[in-house]
């Protein structure tokens, strides 16, 4: 699935739009390379998000097509979170 839909569909990013332009920023990477928004995600991938300040890093386990706003976390696994400053 690409980056950005499943940012998207994971409810990270509000909007599809958002996700494109952040990783179009280079605010988000997969693994330790920066991802471009149709980057492919997968399963059991590390993704870094730098977005609004705050970093995190979180584990892919899921990438369905759509999901129910209850079912979007468990999409994802958080491994940390920090306020950059």
């Amino acid at each position: 699935m690409r980056l950005d839909k499943w940012l998207k569909v994971s409810r990270l990013v509000k909007r599809r739009t958002l996700a494109h332009d952040a990783a179009e920023a280079g605010r988000v990477q997969i693994g330790s390379k920066a991802a471009k928004p149709a980057s492919d995600v997968r399963v059991g991938d590390l993704l870094e998000i730098d977005l609004g300040g705050r970093i995190t890093r979180l584990r892919v386990l899921a990438t369905p097509e759509h999901v129910s706003a209850q079912g979007a976390k468990e999409l994802y696994e958080i491994i940390s979170q920090e306020e950059k400053g």
